[in-house]
């Protein structure tokens, strides 16, 4: 493997200055891919108006295709992260109108490309905001194999494609989970509530490798529905909108489910985490993947 950095005179954002990600990594075989710390990309999906994808100018890697705004990522950044700011930086994407559902990993052993698969959760349109875009369009999904793509991208849209249909979410038995570690929680109800919802949110923010959380995607961002009942309802809101907090009004289990139900009806695929045995009866004739709390505590490290 060989890096070789950006030339003088190579048009690569003349307008800023130039990050030690923006270099090319040089294969033996003479393959060349952008991104000396690897590469990231966003998909943006609104059901009602397709996938957003970038015109590439002609001078840039295979210039006159088809793909996602995307480019290389900053040292110690992380592909969800980069996925974003490229986002941003490309098609003046505004902050928080994505949120991202699942990430797919090409892994070259020297470098790697992530597709970030990000859903639309406040509309806006695309600008061109840097000169390596001919044109940004909202293409319906069905439409998307009739352009001329980028070859990466072409190949890994049939993928991504299957997956846009995959809605996992995760409902968290609070008051199962704090329980099943003698830490001296029952001392400080709220304060036990407060740092499970911290660990969820850092969990859920870095990405998820579990089983039951859908296939096909190597790192899942579901939302997260922490039921806290008693004296944990106290506890405030989380800051991570991918963490929400739903308090019992009356007997926890009732609120899991009915939670479960919820998220069922409006298309998730859930994973609920308990490990009460009468609860995970119920929950499981609703269709949901039950995990118990020693599976969600070894997740969360």
């Amino acid at each position: 493997m060989t890096i070789i950095p950006v030339q003088p005179g190579e048009p690569r954002r003349p307008d800023g200055p130039r990050d030690p990600g923006d270099a090319w990594v040089v294969a033996e075989s003479g393959e060349r891919y952008w991104g000396r710390f690897g590469a990231a990309g966003v998909l943006a999906f609104d059901p009602e108006r397709g996938v957003l994808l970038q015109h590439r100018v002609g001078w840039s890697h295979f210039g006159g295709t088809w793909g996602i705004p995307g480019g290389a990522l900053h040292e110690g950044e992380s592909a969800r992260d980069g996925a974003l700011r490229e986002a941003q930086e490309e098609a003046g994407i505004p902050d928080g109108a994505l949120r991202a559902r699942f990430a797919s990993v090409l892994d070259l052993r020297i470098w790697s490309y992530t597709t970030v698969v990000a859903d639309v959760v406040s509309s806006f349109e695309p600008v061109i905001s840097d000169p390596e875009s001919l044109a940004l369009e909202w293409v319906p999904v069905d439409q998307v194999d009739q352009r001329p793509l980028h070859p990466g991208f072409g190949a890994a849209w049939p993928a991504l494609h299957a997956l846009l249909s995959v809605r996992p979410a995760v409902v968290v038995d609070a008051a199962n989970v704090v329980g099943s570690v003698p830490d001296g929680w029952w001392k400080d109800r709220v304060g036990a509530a407060e740092r499970l919802r911290e660990r969820l949110s850092t969990w859920t923010a870095r990405g998820v490798v579990a089983p039951g959380l859908g296939v096909g995607a190597d790192l899942w961002y579901p939302p997260v529905s922490m039921v806290v009942e008693g004296a944990a309802r106290e506890i405030a809101d989380a800051v991570d909108e991918r963490v929400e907090i739903v308090r019992a009004s009356g007997a926890g289990d009732d609120a899991i489910v009915s939670e479960t139900r919820r998220l069922r009806d409006g298309g998730f695929s859930v994973t609920a985490v308990t490990s009460d045995r009468g609860l995970r009866a119920r929950l499981e004739e609703l269709g949901a993947q039950v995990q118990s709390s020693g599976w969600l505590l070894e997740r969360l490290g």
